[in-house]
């Protein structure tokens, strides 16, 4: 994981000592609530509906047990006793007084974490696999790119005030569990036919009102030219970006107004003028950084797996959560193991100060300390030997929360909508319990497969419903909720937006909406396909025709 540096920890101590006079300012009316907003937002702080939130950054989703541990007594001490992790592998605190935050913001810093670019419109936290470093399938370990551009892009002088936020994110694997192309950059890494590793470079995706998958502009760019080429795509966008217009302003609308050859032609440009001067780390900086993502000392024996085996055969609960919650590791012996925070008739992403700590007991028992946030607001144990996994297990399910449901329909995405957000137009939170408590039953839920439901409570999409296989997204109808249905979406390296199915369904019909169209699905799917597969072969016609008839409303 990042190692704060003297750079780091003088940085983050004076930002700290800067808002907490900013803070005493604005409490005691020296500073109007227009004049601190874009401060408080430089720190991650948010004006939701009904109180501040605080979002604090955990780059590429990596944290140790220390910081669990610490980010357990901030919600104890500060919040209401729980914290919420996000899409952006982040965490948010919804209920902090304001006089407090300068005190959290502090006792992150204890642990080396903070609340940069979290906000604004500057270079945000950079995401990354989960899996990373860990994964059977990756190419390298994509953390140690993502670090080597959170050292770059943090307070950047140049991209700080950026025409609109801006996100990167970057996946080692053939197999994108990052989301690459919905976001501002991607970066997949690859190795090109001389055996040399590099990035295949996605610009210009993006959701919200104006959903894009975005354009590769580079088929290969070698790995020492990634700063250079990333400072002429953020050069470029920095001149030609609309400021006068927020719903215009993203990267995505100006390489489709441009096109998307005059965008390449106009960053190659720009990189060819700036190359022979720009700061571009060397191989031995990454070797710097990569030491920082050293594998653990793994510990191996043919014994292991044959506890595992033995535990699996001897009992049928933790056979069926090692089916769903387990990927494949790179080390034999090993695995990578899924946490749900996604209990039936739970909010999906909450844990408490008292789930946060057991989280940490784990991961220092059993998987060398390590913890990561994933994009559907889960959690990974990214390196447990498979004779420790039962006791993983069994640890998770004392507490409630071994559900075993990763990618199933229970695993459901939800921004907080309505229930905390000012921005939103209807509930997500409600209908995501909803929809887990209709489909509890664990054998439906393996019938049904891999099924991926994603709720927005607003047209900015932070619950990613364009590429859910099921999105949902909330309208208000004359001050009532409403849920317009899209079916298709995908975030993964065949990225797709979900397609509008046709009228909005009311906040009483729309569980009973997603349950038509899983049924549909059942009756229609040929063997092995998934919701997606189905849907694919079809298209919508099927699905349109069974929510509402040949006439719809």
């Amino acid at each position: 994981m990042y190692v704060y540096d003297e750079y780091d920890r003088t940085l983050v101590a004076e930002r700290v000592a800067q808002f907490r006079g900013q803070v005493a300012r604005r409490l005691s009316g020296e500073l109007s609530e227009d004049e601190f907003r874009p401060l408080r937002l430089m720190n991650g702080l948010y004006m939701q509906l009904h109180a501040y939130m605080l979002r604090v950054a955990i780059p590429y989703g990596t944290l140790s047990s220390v910081q669990m541990r610490q980010l357990a007594m901030i919600a104890r001490k500060y919040d209401k006793g729980y914290g919420h992790f996000t899409t952006r592998q982040n965490i948010q605190y919804n209920w902090p007084k304001l006089d407090a935050v300068p005190d959290i913001l502090a006792d992150l810093a204890k642990v080396e974490m903070h609340a940069h670019q979290t906000s604004g419109n500057c270079i945000r936290n950079v995401t990354a696999d989960q899996y990373a470093g860990a994964a059977a399938d990756e190419i390298e370990d994509a953390r140690i790119t993502s670090e080597v551009i959170r050292q770059w892009s943090t307070f950047h002088p140049e991209f700080s005030f950026l025409p609109r936020k801006f996100k990167i994110a970057v996946t080692g694997s053939p197999h994108d569990r990052a989301a690459i192309k919905v976001h501002d950059i991607g970066l997949r890494t690859i190795r090109n036919d001389h055996g040399e590793v590099g990035y295949e470079v996605v610009v210009g995706g993006g959701l919200g009102r104006t959903p894009i998958v975005g354009l590769t502009i580079r088929e290969f760019l070698p790995k020492r030219h990634l700063l250079s080429y990333l400072e002429a795509i953020l050069r470029v966008y920095n001149q030609e970006g609309r400021r006068d217009n927020l719903f215009k302003a993203r990267i995505k609308i100006l390489v489709q107004s441009m096109g998307g050859t005059a965008f390449t032609e106009k960053v190659e440009a720009e990189w060819r003028a700036i190359r022979k001067d720009a700061v571009d780390f060397s191989s031995e900086d990454f070797a710097r950084i990569a030491a920082q993502f050293a594998p653990p000392r793994y510990v191996t024996s043919t014994a292991h797996s044959a506890e595992f085996e033995a535990a699996r055969l001897a009992d049928k609960d933790f056979e069926a959560w090692c089916r769903t919650n387990l990927a494949p590791h790179k080390q034999p012996g090993y695995a990578i193991v899924n946490i749900s925070l996604k209990p039936i008739g739970g909010v999906p992403g909450d844990a408490t100060a008292e789930d946060m700590e057991l989280f940490a007991k784990i991961a220092e028992l059993w998987s060398f300390s390590a913890i990561r946030v994933t994009h559907s607001q889960n959690l990974v144990l990214p390196y447990v030997r498979l004779s420790d996994v039962h006791a993983v297990w069994q640890a998770l399910r004392g507490a409630g929360l071994a559900a075993p449901n990763i990618d199933l329909i229970t695993d459901i995405i939800s921004c907080p909508g309505l229930d905390y957000c000012n921005l939103a137009n209807a509930r997500s939170i409600p209908v995501a319990q909803r929809i887990s408590e209709r489909f509890a039953s664990l054998d439906r839920q393996y019938d049904i497969g891999e099924l991926k439901i994603k709720i927005s409570g607003c047209i900015n999409a932070c619950g990613h419903h364009h590429v859910g296989h099921i999105g949902l997204l909330g309208v208000d109808k004359k001050g009532e909720e409403f849920y317009q249905i899209t079916l298709g979406g995908s975030a993964d390296e065949n990225a797709s937006l979900g397609t509008l199915v046709g009228p909005a369904f009311s906040y009483d019909r729309v569980v009973d909406a997603v349950e038509t169209l899983v049924e549909t699905y059942v009756t229609k799917r040929q063997p092995g396909e998934i919701f997606l597969d189905t849907y694919r072969r079809l298209g919508v016609a099927p699905f349109k025709e069974a929510l509402y008839g040949s006439h719809p409303a």
